[in-house]
């Protein structure tokens, strides 16, 4: 999970953020670490976003 996020492909950061909600749905982290894991995928989230929204840009850019 170390890995710099704006570094990573779309499929890498869905990928990450898949296995971190799984982590956090399983539950047995502490306190601290549930946070990290939170916080991580919120950065991944917005990633993904930034992706889809820039796919969609040019999608719609080729149909206008």
């Amino acid at each position: 999970m170390s890995k710099d996020i704006s570094a990573l492909s779309y499929e890498q950061a869905r990928d990450e953020l898949a296995k971190i909600v799984a982590k956090l749905e399983a539950g047995g982290a502490s306190l601290e670490d549930s946070i990290a894991l939170w916080e991580r995928g919120e950065e991944l989230a917005k990633i993904c976003n930034q992706w889809l929204d820039s796919a969609k840009e040019r999608l719609d850019k080729g149909t206008k």
